[in-house]
């Protein structure tokens, strides 16, 4: 008993919630007791669970900064396994090593450690007694809500787990959407905000794979690095997102809905392929319905997940996936690296040809995935970039940072000449450049911890953001440092920056840059509760079992 008790206090790291963690421990040890008929195998197999989960969680908030969720689960079972064992293969031989340890040390359990028996009427009652321990444990430590707020915390790890899974919240609509963030109110919509131009610019955005600024981290960068994280000319700033080493379609999601992924709990993982046909409000909608032609230029297959299907859905018209490019572009030879200089070059040579065939206003969605890790393999240019390698050494002595620096630097300069060659090509066209991060490496918690940085739990959702202009006016866009913001907020801003109208849904979401500040998910505003409550009784969100199809669609403001 006392052994398992100091695993449970290993585990949590912390007294905010060990009353809560004990009591579970104990109900564990009370439901097991019904299998094994003692209560010596009973706490021992409670103790040996506990220790499983606190290794499984500490493994996955190493590797995506969140702690493990029952409904983590389900992910084993959504293709994710394949991804892991190419992408981390030492972390998955950690986890088949742990699995067949444990399972040797149940078999142990069970056949060596049997104690008296234990009578089913006593076992029936300390069962009933721990549950109601259980309760109020929970309601005393604030409940769900409670454990979400520190689900990015190195601690709690075992009553994180165990209030996922007697969270009702965890379980709910299996068949629709949820929103955990919405009120029973809604809000009314704002007056739409009339354009500042009549000069409508191409807006272009680009996502660029796990690129983060290192100066996050207080490491230095050079100047072709800084002008493209930080361009002189332009917008720039701290991008908070909501997810960490993987699920770039979480942040593709809500910069394009103005929604935070994390608002639907377990299907935030699943909302390309549950979500599609269920958000009538979005950035291509808006951009549409302004007489822009949409296009998507992903570096993925069209096979991946659900994109293609998804972002038609919201109304990206034409869309360009890896095996979709024509030569010279070879995607197998581009997978080897998934260079941005290759990808761009493409994605930017589909959109200068449809400009060149219409020449109405266009949005290009660009997706990249030449940063992802792991960054053990060097994937930058071969003999290219050992400058900035070298630099990056100097200031922290460690591979994987210098490979992934030197393909940052690659992605820098690719994009300098791109940008050069839209501005001497297309001189008197207008355009709004969006780039920024979908999240940081993992290799970002490694560097984390060899700096010794201080703690601060949301260091690891923090990207960049830079809007750029090119053949405008000076009063388009104010250059300079820009506010932290939230990722779902970019699409807005872009739309302002690029002096668009903003229809009513739009200029309400705007309004709410005040009330929610550098956060989305987190902010507590009851503005941004309500909102969403109006999005879903116009028809915007479709959270039903099955998909509504009435839906409100704003008139757009010339």
């Amino acid at each position: 008993m006392l052994a398992a008790i100091g695993v449970i206090v290993l585990a949590e790291r912390s007294a905010e919630h060990l009353p809560f963690a004990i009591a579970t421990l104990f109900l564990s040890a009370a439901a097991i007791s019904f299998l094994v008929g003692d209560f010596d195998r009973a706490m021992l197999l409670a103790g040996v669970l506990a220790a499983a989960i606190t290794a499984a969680s500490t493994i996955k908030h190493d590797h995506s900064a969140l702690k493990l969720t029952v409904t983590d689960v389900p992910l084993m079972f959504a293709g994710t396994v394949p991804f892991f064992v190419s992408q981390y293969p030492r972390a998955v031989l950690a986890v088949l090593t742990g699995t067949a340890a444990f399972i040797l040390v149940v078999i142990a359990t069970l056949t060596h450690g049997a104690g008296p028996s234990v009578p089913l009427d006593v076992r029936v009652f300390l069962f009933s007694v721990t549950l109601v321990c259980v309760a109020m444990a929970f309601r005393l430590s604030g409940g769900g809500i409670a454990f979400q707020r520190i689900t990015a915390q190195r601690r709690c790890f075992y009553s994180t787990f165990m209030a996922s899974l007697i969270d009702p919240h965890s379980w709910r609509q299996a068949g629709g959407l949820a929103l955990s963030d919405i009120a029973n109110d809604p809000l009314p919509l704002m007056a739409a905000v009339p354009a500042r131009t009549i000069d409508y610019p191409d807006i272009i955005v680009i996502q660029h794979e796990s690129i983060f600024d290192p100066r996050i981290l207080g490491l230095p960068i050079e100047p072709t690095v800084e002008a493209f994280l930080s361009p002189g000319n332009g917008l720039h700033g701290i991008l908070n997102v909501d997810i960490f080493g993987g699920g770039s379609w979480q942040s593709e999601f809500s910069l394009l809905t103005g929604l935070s992924s994390a608002s639907f709990g377990s299907k935030a993982y699943y909302l390309f392929k549950q979500g599609a046909g269920r958000f009538h409000n979005s950035l291509p909608h808006a951009l549409a319905a302004l007489g822009y032609r949409t296009m998507l230029a992903s570096s993925c297959r069209r096979s991946f997940l659900s994109y293609d299907e998804f972002y038609r859905s919201i109304g990206i018209g034409e869309r360009i996936f890896a095996d979709d490019f024509p030569p010279p572009f070879d995607v197998r030879q581009f997978e080897t690296t998934n260079s941005d200089a290759i990808f761009l070059e493409a994605a930017f040579a589909a959109h200068t040809k449809a400009i060149a065939a219409d020449p109405a206003p266009r949005f290009l969605y660009a997706l990249t995935n030449f940063n992802h890790g792991p960054h053990t393999r060097s994937l930058a240019a071969p003999g290219q970039f050992e400058r900035e390698r070298a630099f990056a050494v100097s200031s922290l002595p460690d591979a994987q940072y210098a490979e992934y620096y030197a393909r940052l630097a690659e992605t820098a300069s690719t994009w300098k000449r791109l940008k050069r060659e839209l501005t001497t090509n297309f001189p008197k066209r207008p355009m709004l450049i969006v780039h920024y991060g979908d999240h940081q490496p993992v290799l970002a918690k490694r560097i984390d911890r060899q700096l010794k940085l201080p703690a601060d739990p949301r260091r690891a959702f923090r990207t960049f953001y830079a809007i750029e202009s090119l053949n405008t006016g000076p009063d388009r866009l104010a250059p300079g440092p820009g506010a932290d913001l939230d990722i779902a907020f970019l699409g807005t801003i872009a739309l302002q920056q690029a002096g668009l109208p903003l229809d009513p849904i739009f200029a309400t979401r705007a309004s709410l840059l005040e009330h929610c500040r550098d956060t989305y998910f987190a902010s507590p505003s009851e503005r941004k509760r309500r909102f969403h409550r109006t999005l879903v009784d116009l028809g915007m969100i479709d959270i039903g079992p099955s998909l509504q199809r009435g839906r409100y669609v704003p008139t757009p403001t010339k």
